[in-house]
C-alpha cells in the first residue's frame, strides 16, 4: 500500500539539459527517463528543457544522474532570484568558437586553395592555423560523435567528427612521416583523376573549412532556439510591478509578488490592476483587449470580477484580491504558451534525417575501400589513402552553409518586406499548412473603436448631434467616448460635466443639457427613442457594434454608431490565402454577430466566437486532431498560447510582445497581406534549403566511387569541394529576387 500511495502523489520538475544537438538526443534522453519506474518524462530539443513526473520513490538526484548516464548535462530550475541574474547579457562560447574558428580558416583555405600564396614552408602556417579549429573549434561535434558511438547511434554529428579528424590525422602523417613537409612542397593547381599514395597530400583546409561552415549553421540554429522562452518572459512583465494596498485605509505600496488574497488595493485610472480580484468600490471601464481581445471596454462596478494585468481607463477602483501568483489567470496563459511550446511536434533537421542513412553507408564504405585495397595487394599506404579520402570526400563542405545561406538571404529579404522569419524549424511547416486561423481583432480589423454612421432623428440636423456629442465626450476617458469626441476638432465648452457610472455622461453644451450614453441613460429622463433610432440601434447591434444614443432637451435627437474597422487589405489577403492552398478560419474572443458581420465582409465562411484564450487553443487543437495543419495569425496576448500551438505561429508586428515572441514569424506591418507574402517567401525557402541539401550531398555521392577507387587527389577534392560550395551559395542569392504579392 504504501508503493501505492507513493506512485499516486506524483511530483513535477523541469530539468535544463545541456549537450543535445539533434532531436534524436532528445529522444535518446526521454527514453532513459521513461524507464524509471513511475517517470513519465517528454524532452524539447528546441527550449532544451524536460518536463518529468515523477513518484516519491524516485528522487531528483535520480533523474539527473539518468540524464547524465546518457550522456547529458541536466541542472534543476534555477531560484527566481537566479533567474533574474540571467538576465544579465553573457559572452555567447559558440559565438566565440565560431568567430575564432573563422578566423584561423580563411588563411588556411586561402593558401590551399591559390598556389602563388603557397610559400616556403606554408604547409606548416597551415597546421598551426588548423589545429586549434580541428581540436576546439570541433569539439562539439566530437562531444556528440563519442556520445552517440556510446550509444550505438550515428548522426551527422558522427560524419563531422570522423571527416574532419581523418583529413586531420591525414595530414599530420603526410607532414610528419610522407614528403608533404619538404620545404617547398605545393599543390599545383591541377584537376586530374590519378592514383597516388597520399604522402604528400594534406587535407587542413577541409578539416578546418567543414569545421567552421558548420559551426556556423550551429550558431544560427543555437540563436534561434534560445528565443523559445522569450514569450514566457514577456507575458510575465505584462503584470504590474507594485501596487498600492489599503492598510488600516492608508494606501501603502508593495511589490505585486507580496500580495495575498484578500488584500485590497487601489487601481488609479491608467494603471494596471495587479492582481485577478473583485471590485468593493468605484466603478470604471476596464481596458481588457489584451487578454480576451475584445475592443470595447468592460464596465465594471462593484461586485464585478477583474482581471490581473487589464488597464483600468477610467475611474478609481478598489479592488480585493481573490487569486496571486501561480493562480491568476495572466499565469495560466504563461503556463498554456509554456506546453504548447512543449507539445509542438518537433520538426527532425533535414541534414540528420538523411544523416541517418547517409553515414553508416559512408563508414562501411570507407571500411569496405580499405579492405578491397588490402586484399588486391595495393599496398597499406595506398589502402588508407583511399579509406580515408572516401571519409574526406563524404563530409560535405557544403552542407554546412546549405541551410545557412538560404535562411540568411531569404531572412533579409523577408526584413526587407516587413516578414521576420524566427529559423529553419519554421520553414518546415509552410510547406505542410492547409488551414489558416485568423484572429479578429487587430488582425483582420484595425482594433480601435472609431464612428461608422450618425443617424438622427426625422427634422434633426446629425451635424447637431456630432457636433454636441463630440463636446460632450470630449471629458471623457472612455475608449468609446474618445471615438465621438475625434469627430469634432474645435468641439464647444461643456459645463456641468458628470459621469454616470458604466451608462454614459452629461452636460451643459451652448445652453442645451445633452446626454450622451446607453439608451436606458436616456430613458430615465424620459427621453426615447423614436421608432428609426431604434431600428438603427437594432442594425447596430446585429452588426456587432456599440449604439450610443444622443439626447437635449428632453428628447432623444440621434445615435452613434461606433465600432472596429476592417483592415482595407483584409479581403484581398484572405482571397491571397485560398490561392496558395490555405482554407480562412475566423477565431474571436468578441461576440459571434460582431465574428460573422467581418466574416461576410472579407469573404470567410468559417466562424468560431466567443471563446476564451483557453479555448483558441482547444481549437486550434480539434483543427489538428482532424487531420489539419495550422498556421494562425494573431496579435493579442490572448493568442499567444494559440500562436505556439499552431504548427505555424504569424504574429502581427503592431501586437503586443508576447504574441510576437510567441510566434514563428511576424508581420512588422501588421498587414494581413504580409501573411501572403510571408508563407510565399517561407516555402521558396525552404524549396531552396532542399535544393542546397541535395546537391551538397550530390556532388559527395558523385565523388565517392573516385575517392574508394584512389583516383582522388586534393586539388580535385578541394575544387569539388569549392564547387559545390559555390553552387550552394549562388542558389541562396536567388532568394533575393523574391517579390512581394503587394502591389
Amino acid at each position: 500500500m504504501t508503493t501505492d500511495s507513493s506512485f499516486a502523489q506524483l511530483s513535477d520538475v523541469e530539468l535544463a539539459i545541456t549537450g543535445m544537438t539533434c532531436a534524436s538526443c532528445a529522444n535518446r534522453i526521454e527514453r532513459k527517463l521513461n524507464k524509471l519506474e513511475g517517470v513519465t518524462a517528454s524532452v524539447n530539443y528546441a527550449t532544451e528543457k524536460a518536463k518529468v513526473s515523477y513518484p516519491g520513490t524516485v528522487s531528483t538526484d535520480d533523474l539527473l544522474r539518468t540524464v547524465e548516464a546518457a550522456g547529458y548535462a541536466a541542472a534543476l530550475p534555477a531560484p527566481p532570484s537566479a533567474e533574474v541574474d540571467d538576465e544579465v547579457p553573457e559572452r555567447d562560447p559558440l559565438l566565440q568558437r565560431l568567430l575564432v574558428s573563422t578566423a584561423l580558416s580563411i588563411p588556411v583555405v586561402a593558401m590551399a586553395m591559390v598556389p602563388a600564396w603557397q610559400f616556403t614552408y606554408w604547409q606548416w602556417a597551415s597546421l598551426a592555423l588548423a589545429a586549434p579549429v580541428v581540436v576546439w573549434g570541433a569539439l562539439p561535434f566530437h562531444r556528440a560523435a563519442w556520445t552517440n558511438l556510446r550509444h550505438g547511434a550515428t548522426t551527422m554529428d558522427t560524419l563531422v567528427s570522423v571527416g574532419v579528424l581523418a583529413a586531420f590525422g591525414w595530414s599530420l602523417w603526410a607532414l610528419f612521416l610522407g614528403t608533404a613537409g619538404e620545404p617547398g612542397m605545393t599543390h599545383a593547381f591541377r584537376i586530374s583523376i590519378d592514383r597516388t599514395d597520399g604522402a604528400g597530400n594534406i587535407y587542413l583546409e577541409a578539416a578546418a573549412g567543414v569545421t567552421t561552415f558548420l559551426l556556423a549553421g550551429r550558431w544560427l540554429e543555437h540563436r534561434s532556439k534560445r528565443r523559445a522562452g522569450a514569450a514566457l518572459r514577456a507575458l510575465l512583465e505584462l503584470g504590474a510591478r507594485d501596487v498600492a494596498v489599503l492598510r488600516d485605509g492608508v494606501e501603502v505600496r508593495i511589490p505585486t509578488d507580496q500580495l495575498v488574497v484578500g488584500d485590497t488595493f487601489v487601481v488609479r485610472p491608467g494603471e494596471k490592476v495587479a492582481t485577478d480580484g473583485e471590485v468593493v468600490e468605484g466603478s470604471s471601464a476596464v481596458d481588457a483587449s489584451m487578454l480576451t481581445g475584445e475592443s470595447v471596454p468592460v464596465e465594471v462596478r462593484p461586485g464585478d470580477a477583474v482581471v490581473g494585468a487589464t488597464v483600468n481607463a477610467g475611474g478609481r477602483l478598489v479592488v480585493r484580491a481573490t487569486r496571486v501568483g501561480a493562480d491568476t489567470q495572466l499565469a495560466q496563459m504563461a503556463r498554456l504558451v509554456e506546453d504548447a511550446q512543449n507539445g509542438k511536434a518537433q520538426v527532425q533537421r533535414l541534414a540528420d534525417r538523411i544523416s541517418g542513412v547517409f553515414v553508416p553507408v559512408v563508414i562501411g564504405l570507407s571500411v569496405g575501400t580499405l579492405g578491397f585495397w588490402l586484399g588486391a595487394g595495393a599496398g597499406a599506404t595506398a589502402a588508407f589513402t583511399a579509406a580515408v579520402a572516401v571519409l574526406i570526400i563524404a563530409c560535405p563542405c557544403a552542407l554546412g552553409l546549405a541551410t545557412p545561406t538560404a535562411l540568411m538571404v531569404g531572412t533579409g529579404r523577408g526584413a526587407q518586406l516587413g516578414i521576420l522569419i524566427k529559423g529553419p524549424e519554421v520553414l518546415e511547416s509552410t510547406h505542410r499548412v492547409d488551414t489558416i486561423v485568423l484572429d479578429k481583432t487587430g488582425t483582420v480589423t484595425t482594433g480601435q473603436m472609431t464612428v461608422h454612421e450618425v443617424v438622427a432623428a426625422d427634422g434633426e440636423s446629425a451635424d447637431d448631434v456630432r457636433r454636441l456629442a463630440a463636446a460632450l465626450e470630449s471629458a471623457s476617458e472612455h475608449p468609446i467616448g474618445r471615438a465621438i469626441a475625434a469627430l469634432d476638432e474645435q468641439p464647444p465648452a461643456v459645463e456641468d460635466f458628470a459621469n454616470r457610472e458604466g451608462l454614459g455622461v452629461q452636460g451643459v453644451v451652448d445652453g442645451h443639457a445633452v446626454v450622451v450614453g446607453r439608451p436606458s441613460l436616456l430613458a430615465d429622463w424620459s427621453q426615447h427613442l423614436t421608432p428609426s433610432l431604434a431600428a438603427a440601434v437594432e442594425r447596430a447591434q446585429a452588426e456587432g457594434r456599440t449604439a450610443v444614443a444622443v439626447g437635449w432637451d428632453g428628447a432623444a435627437r440621434g445615435v452613434i454608431v461606433v465600432g472596429d474597422t476592417i483592415k482595407p487589405t483584409s479581403a484581398e489577403a484572405i482571397a491571397g490565402l485560398r490561392e496558395l492552398g490555405l482554407e480562412p478560419v475566423l477565431l474571436t474572443g468578441d461576440n459571434a454577430a460582431a465574428a460573422h458581420h467581418v466574416a461576410r465582409q472579407v469573404g470567410i465562411e468559417t466562424v468560431i466566437a466567443d471563446v476564451l484564450p483557453a479555448d483558441k487553443v482547444a481549437e486550434v487543437q480539434r483543427l489538428q486532431a482532424a487531420g489539419k495543419v495550422v498556421a494562425m495569425v494573431g496579435d493579442g496576448v490572448n493568442d499567444a498560447a494559440a500562436l505556439a500551438q499552431a504548427d505555424l505561429g504569424l504574429a502581427m508586428g503592431t501586437g503586443t510582445d508576447v504574441a510576437i515572441e510567441a510566434s514563428d514569424l511576424t508581420l512588422v506591418r501588421g498587414d494581413l497581406l504580409v501573411a501572403v507574402d510571408a508563407i510565399r517567401l517561407s516555402r521558396r525557402t525552404l524549396a531552396t534549403i532542399k535544393g542546397n541539401l541535395f546537391w551538397a550531398f550530390a556532388y559527395n555521392v558523385a565523388a565517392l566511387p573516385l575517392a574508394a577507387a584512389g583516383l582522388l587527389n586534393p586539388m580535385l577534392a578541394g575544387a569539388a569541394m569549392a564547387f559545390s560550395s559555390v553552387f550552394v551559395v549562388t542558389n541562396s542569392l536567388r532568394l533575393r529576387g523574391f517579390r512581394s504579392a503587394i502591389g
